[in-house]
Formats: structure tokens, sequence, C-alpha cells
């Protein structure tokens, strides 16, 4: 593997670890209503698959199972945001209602960047025909 596919998907990484750490963050200051807790419990474990499948899609034994986990990853991803829109935070509080949207933000683009991965190696595992 090329040192810039390397360092791409380290960048990456990092950005899906930062996006979990972000989302807990948020979650450890919301109203502890049930709702919130037990929809923060699910955002906290698709927020965290979203970096975890993409570590398990490095250490893929095929192509195919690669493929697979980067759509975990972008389905964890999808996941995220739905979640993140059904915490309770009120009007009043706009720097929580600031981190929800730049988290929301953070899942759509990591959705965007995972589906143009799929893509691109949806193409380059296709047989082509001469």
């Amino acid at each position: 593997m090329e040192q810039k596919d390397v360092s791409s998907k380290n960048q990456l990484y990092d950005r899906c670890l930062k996006f979990a750490q972000d989302v807990r963050a948020l979650v450890r200051q919301l109203a502890k209503t049930i709702a919130n807790i037990e929809d923060g419990k699910q955002l906290v474990r698709s927020s965290g698959s979203v970096g975890a499948n993409y570590i398990e899609g490095w250490e893929a034994i095929s192509s195919k199972d690669e493929l697979h986990r980067l759509k975990i990853c972008r389905k964890a991803a999808k996941e995220s945001r739905h979640w993140l829109s059904l915490l309770y935070i009120p009007d009043t509080e706009k720097v929580l209602l600031a981190s929800r949207k730049d988290l929301v933000q953070e899942a759509l683009e990591l959705t965007k960047i995972l589906g143009s991965i799929i893509h691109k190696k949806e193409g380059t595992n296709v047989i082509k025909e001469s």
C-alpha cells in the first residue's frame, strides 16, 4: 500500500474517531430524559461503529469483505444522523443545538466520503469485458 493511501486512511479514521468522541461529549451534556438516555445509547453505539468497522475494513481478508465493512461504516454514519435528529434539546440550549447541527453535518459528510470510496471500490471489483 502506498504511503498516500495509508495517510488518507489514517486521516479518515481520525475523523471517524473525532466524530465518535464529539458525539459522546454531546450525549454527556443532554437532559437525562428517558428518550435522550435511550436515543443517546443508540447514538453512542452507531457513532463508534463508524470507526470500528473502518478499522475492520483495513484487516479485511478479501476485497469483498473490505467493501462489506465500508458499507457497514456508511450505514452507521446514516444511523447516527437519525439518532442525532431524535435527541431532545430545548431551543434555549444554543450551544448544544449548534453542536448537534455540526455532528449531523459531519455524519452526512462521512456518509458521502464512504459512499464515494464504496463506489470506487465497486468499480474496481467489476470484471470488465473486452
